[in-house]
Order: C-alpha cells, then structure tokens, then sequence
C-alpha cells in the first residue's frame, strides 16, 4: 500500500473552497454529545486550514440513518460544539439533499478563515451505494481542493470518500489527508509494513471469523502472534482440548490448525492462554457480580464458560510484551466490561504502559478497553477506526487513503 501520501502542509489553501471529510460519528443523548472525542481529534486540520486562509466545509457522516432524515441524526449538535472549541463560528447547513440551493449560496458567500458543516452526508441516501457519482461529483463542485481525516470511515469506498476524489483531480484540485490520516497511516501503516523488531501483535475479541485475514496477514509479518480473548478458544479446541461451554467456532477449527502448522513453519511464536478464568455461564447483565476460578486451559469442566485469560496466561502475555520494539493490539483479553472479568485486559494493557516499545491500539473494544481503564496516555497511538484499523492490519488498500494524491 503506497504510504507516502500529500498532507495539509503540502496543499496550499489560501483563498481556496477546502472540502474537509471528519468523523463526527459521535454518540447522542437526548441530542447532546456525550463523548466529544472525535469532534477534539479533527480540530488540528481545521485550525491548520483555517490559519492558512482556507475557506473550510466540512462534511461527516452520523449514525447508521436507516429511516431516511431525521433531526435525531442531524450535525447541528456538532457545529454547536466546534464553534465553542475552535472560538468562531462554524456555521450549520440544516440542507436534507446536503449538497442543494442553501449550500451553493453558503460556500459563495465564505470569507478566507470561514467555516461551514454540511448535514449529515448520509441523509442524502446515495451515500453508500454504487450510484454515488452525482452526489460525489456535486460535493466536489462545492471545492477547489479535498482533504480527508475521517479514518473510521477511510475502509468504505463512499461518495463524501472516495467518489469526491475524483472529481476533484478531473478539474485540476488536489486531494490530501489530514492530521488524524496522517498519524494512523504513520503508526498502523508502518508498523505493519516495517515495524522496528521484534514485532508482538496481539489479538482478542471475541470471534475467529472477525479476525481471520489479520491473524494470517500479522502472522507472515511479526515476531510473536498472542491471541487471547473468546476466539482464543476454537485455536484451544484445535489443539484438542475440551473447552465447556466456552465461545467457539466449529467451523474454523481446521483454520486454526493451519495457522498454528503456519507459525511454525515460519518460526514465529503463536502464544495461546495457558489458563482460563471460568464461571456458570456469561454475566447478565454484563457487568453483574460473578462467581469465577482459574483453571488450566486444557482442564475446562463440562459446563463451564471461559470468560477471561488467567492470571498464568497474563503474566505469559506481559512478559512477550516486555522485550518488543512494537506491539500492535486489537480486541480485549475478555468480558472486560466485568470488573471480575477485566483482569486479563487490565494485565496486558499494563504491560503495554510500562513497556518502551511503540504501542499501537487497533480501535474498537481495545480502544474502549484502555480508555475505560486510564491507559489511553500511555499509548503512542490509539487508533480512530475499529473496521479500518483492521482491514489495515488485514494489509488491505482502504479507498479512503488509496484515493488521495501521492507526494
């Protein structure tokens, strides 16, 4: 995957319509945000464009909108708060089509440093789908120049993505990441294409299925593979031990096997859980106080659910993760919603804080994992998209960042 791609610093956006794409995807209650992580993460861009003279759109998805528009998925909580954090105006486009007559006359209106938020791109409906270009083509009419920092979204070939672009490049503008693209193509990128060795990627969550072309892709590329969390029990069930009622997948076993023949064949260590923390069955609800003991991987009774890795299992982990240069981790160790059953996660997530190597967390639960624990700091990077960051891991080309301009 060619890595070397244009940023904001190599654009100039004096003067020019910037068409930004951030991820706002942020979560709502009662139309107020309750986690303003993203909003924070994409005010770096913004602010560059913004000094440099740049007339800024910005445009972003919101939840999943099902139903068509509905002012329950509307941005205009989101240009609420990014007037607040970048101290001027960021002026809402209430527009359901996004691209139409209010927006045209918006955008001809902008003076150098103005920023504008488009609606919801997904309340226009094409969004998504394969018959996009006339919404591509109408988001890049509103630009001269195109800059992409939503990562979470950078794996899906959409039209406010990768249909923009090229439009853009057809009549002479340039496309570039921003900020945030830049910091995971960075990190993830190269730690997957070359990392400073020794290598240890860790995986977890709960299914094989999820994770299959990671764990061959991670397998050809680093030192130590850990794998932990439910699907660590189908690789124990290949090795032929009795699992209880723990989480497996039947049909992957014969996968399992390949790819512990592979690790060998190749020379690389695979570490699986040498013991297990169990229980009656799976916390209901999920954080309910739980009876639990720890037993050896291979002695799981009939009856009984591997909930979480054991503390033998931890200290295995944190050991591998002790004389790495790079560690990548996606998925938790367990139910690390349950105090009693956050051990496994806490212990790995510990061992990642006290090590020096590079630190990377692939998004999703790990991301949760570490944040909910207090680790985040800790880390050198925490990655912004769950699906993303593992199809990056998977070494896949995300159109998000195959469709902007090489340096």
């Amino acid at each position: 995957m060619g890595l070397n791609k244009k940023s904001v610093d190599d654009i100039n956006a004096k003067g020019k319509r910037v068409l930004v794409r951030c991820d706002f995807n942020v979560p709502l209650k009662n139309g107020e945000i309750t986690d303003e992580t993203r909003i924070v993460a994409a005010l770096p861009t913004i602010n560059k464009l913004v000094s440099d003279g740049g007339k800024v759109i910005l445009c972003s998805h919101l939840g999943k909108v099902k139903n068509g528009p509905n002012e329950g998925e509307s941005l205009a909580p989101v240009a609420k708060r990014l007037s607040e954090k970048l101290g001027r105006e960021v002026k809402f486009i209430a527009d359901y089509n996004v691209t139409g007559a209010d927006t045209t006359a918006a955008v001809e209106a902008m003076n150098e440093g103005d920023v504008i938020l488009l609606q919801n791109t997904r309340f226009r409906g094409k969004e998504e789908t394969k018959n996009g270009e006339e919404f591509s083509k109408e988001l890049a009419d509103l630009a001269d120049l195109y800059v992409c920092d939503a990562f979470g979204s950078s794996h899906r070939a959409h039209a406010s993505v990768e249909g923009v672009t090229k439009f853009i490049t057809a009549k002479g503008g340039e496309n570039a990441v921003g900020y945030l693209m830049q910091k995971e193509i960075d990190f993830l990128g190269n730690a997957v294409e070359n990392p400073v060795r020794p290598f240890v990627a860790i995986l977890g969550g709960a299914k094989v299925a999820d994770k299959l072309n990671v764990i061959n892709n991670l397998l050809e590329k680093c030192d130590t593979l850990i794998i932990g969390g439910g699907m660590a029990f189908t690789f124990l069930k290949a090795k032929g031990y009795e699992i209880g009622n723990s989480l497996v997948d039947d049909e992957k076993l014969d996968y399992c096997k390949e790819m512990m023949e592979k690790a060998e064949k190749l020379g690389k260590k695979l570490l699986l859980p040498i013991d297990t923390t169990i229980a009656d069955g799976f916390p209901n609800p999920i954080d309910a106080e739980i009876a639990v003991e720890v037993v050896d991987a291979d002695k799981i009774p009939a009856g009984k659910e591997g909930l979480d890795i054991g503390s033998k299992t931890a200290e295995l982990f944190a050991d591998a993760v002790k004389s790495a240069k790079t560690v990548v981790w996606n998925g938790p160790m367990g139910v690390f919603e349950n105090p009693v059953l956050a051990k496994g996660t806490i212990a790995v997530a510990k061992a990642l804080a006290e090590t020096e190597a590079t630190t990377i967390i692939g998004g999703g639960d790990s991301a949760a994992a570490v944040n909910q624990l207090g680790f985040a700091d800790k880390m050198s990077h925490i990655s912004t998209g769950g699906g993303a960051s593992l199809e990056f891991l998977e070494g896949k080309e995300l159109p998000g960042v195959v469709a902007a301009d090489d340096k």
